[in-house]
């Protein structure tokens, strides 16, 4: 009974509260995964570099008038993973990592945010730049013990109400029952329509109940794992812009039966360069921004029941900007024109091309050529012996690959991407997350919530009460 007291005690607090100070009727949810803090002002440090000055150029997303420190620990561990971490941004509860949606017991399923905003009568998005069923937007809809549980985590998605998703692909999308129909056949089954590309989207959009928007199939057979880089882009890529101008039209377009809406997109890939090091991150952050820009041009036009926040699952790499000297030479990463994984693709092109005749000297072409190897970047001597060096090894069958969590790179490429960092004065402790304070930004209604020191599941609740969305356990 007292317990019972205090929930409606509660919930007459949001209400006036909300009453008071106005609703949050569309809320965005911008998540930049392994984004720590060096990583925002790397790549604004950069932005002012390749201006030709010594500071920052401020991106969009930086810029909010409020903002805070958060903590990511998980509930077994100092270092989280994104599972753990994604649960407790979806649903403001600490659980073990690789956990999906459920306590640190594996078995007690808990809600989301993107619940309660569907159970108030919002509609709901969730987007990212990865698979729709990796371990950040599967904690939004998602209850397994394990986020290696792609196919079960997928079939969930399928059976959600929610009304629009987006990434790249399913990861694992083939029933593993003999004869089984897969996840795209189930999704249609439960009513989605399943659309490949922007201009597919725009063609299926107004005939369909629930959309789930994937990259085209061509690049799906090249990486169905996720969206190309940005820098690898070409103008038949999905991009990030393209998910979140697409999920804010198809939300948009559920108003008439819908109470505005929560929409999660996620930044998946910068976690992706930062654990092999690279500082394609940069790219990737400022390719994030752009998709912001465009929340936020929805922001402006709708100030009075809009919020937007930004914040990351944690940090990974952690990056230090700085290396032995207190010169920064960020201006370098300019003239890199492919990430180090389409590098290794291309040499390996370029060696299919010329056969016999491929030597260092084609390489050292193609190197200045893509990367300003020695005319605008300086490489020096013992580096150029080491790129070399690393190019005789390979040719001669004794290279050496490095293994980082998503990608593979061969010695060649590995040593490019050292020299790189090493040219830029940019240093790394780990490959893997760290336990550092990650950001996070808002703006709108409901926004100065959002400042301080705070927990990651703190901010889940700061934003359901802007929208006036009663917690459901």
């Amino acid at each position: 009974m007292m317990k019972r007291f205090f929930s409606i005690v509660s919930l007459l607090c949001v209400a006036l509260c909300v009453m008071a100070e106005g609703r949050a009727k569309y809320v965005f949810f911008f998540i930049g995964d392994g984004m720590g803090v060096n990583q925002v002002y790397t790549a604004e440090t950069y932005l002012a570099a390749v201006e030709g000055r010594i500071g920052i150029k401020e991106l969009c997303f930086p810029s909010f008038p409020y903002s805070a420190y958060v903590t990511t620990y998980s509930a077994t561990n100092g270092i989280t993973d994104s599972s753990a971490a994604g649960t407790a941004l979806a649903c403001g509860h600490k659980t073990k990592n690789g956990a999906e949606g459920v306590l640190k017991d594996l078995v007690t399923p808990i809600t989301s945010i993107a619940d309660w905003a569907h159970a108030s009568g919002a509609a709901v998005g969730i987007a990212t730049s990865v698979t729709v069923d990796h371990a950040t937007p599967a904690a939004f809809y998602a209850h397994v013990a394990s986020r290696s549980m792609n196919y079960e985590i997928g079939t969930q998605l399928t059976k959600s109400e929610f009304d629009f998703f987006a990434g790249s692909d399913f990861s694992k999308p083939n029933n593993p029952t003999e004869g089984g129909p897969d996840l795209y056949q189930q999704a249609k089954d439960n009513g989605f329509t399943i659309a490949r590309g922007y201009k597919d989207y725009q063609k299926k959009n107004k005939k369909s109940q629930k959309m789930i928007l994937l990259q085209p199939e061509e690049a799906s057979k090249r990486d169905r794992g996720s969206i190309p880089y940005a820098i690898d882009r070409t103008k038949d890529d999905l991009s990030l812009c393209d998910i979140t101008r697409a999920g804010i039209h198809y939300l948009m377009s559920k108003q008439g039966q819908k109470d505005g809406f929560f929409f999660m997109i996620e930044g998946g890939k910068i976690d992706y360069v930062d654990h092999s090091n690279e500082l394609t991150f940069i790219s990737e952050l400022i390719d994030m921004d752009d998709a912001v820009k465009v929340a936020y041009e929805f922001y402006q036009q709708h100030p009075d029941e809009t919020l937007i926040v930004v914040t990351a699952d944690h940090d990974t790499g952690g990056i230090v900007p700085g290396r032995g000297s207190y010169n920064l030479h960020l201006d370098v990463v300019a003239h890199q024109r492919m990430s180090i994984g389409k590098l290794g693709r291309e040499l390996h092109a370029l060696h299919e091309k010329h056969g016999d005749k491929y030597n260092w000297d084609l390489v050292k072409v193609f190197l200045a050529e893509n990367f300003g190897f020695w005319d605008k970047v300086p490489v020096n001597e013992e580096q150029t012996k080491r790129i070399e060096n690393a190019f005789n090894n390979i040719m001669a069958g004794k290279g050496q690959d490095t293994q980082s969590l998503y990608q593979r790179d061969n010695e060649l490429a590995q040593t490019v991407k050292t020299v790189i960092n090493e040219c830029a004065r940019i240093g790394w402790g780990t490959g893997s997350h760290t336990n550092s304070y990650v950001p996070c930004f808002a703006v709108g209604v409901g926004a100065d919530g959002i400042h301080g020191r705070i927990d990651n599941t703190d901010i889940p609740k700061i934003m359901t009460r802007a929208a006036g969305w009663p917690i459901t356990e």
